[in-house]
């Protein structure tokens, strides 16, 4: 059976950690797609106050298997 996948850039944050901020964009992406199957971490970046770690930011693609048609 061949299979179909789409593609989705989804960028998550948080205060916490890099895992965090993953698991949010995940936790929000399963509300409105369905079939998600796979994620890649495309950047990873940070924001720092007063040299401090303050924001964790990660760029994901999240792929998400079309359903058959018909």
């Amino acid at each position: 059976m061949s299979k179909v996948y789409k593609k989705v850039e989804l960028v998550g944050s948080s205060s916490e950690s890099l895992e965090d901020a993953i698991k949010v964009a995940l936790a929000r992406a399963r509300q409105t797609l369905r079939n998600l199957d796979w994620f890649e971490v495309k950047e990873i970046r940070g924001s720092l106050t007063d040299g401090y770690v303050n924001t964790y930011q990660v760029t994901l693609l999240v792929g998400f298997r079309l359903d058959e048609g018909e």
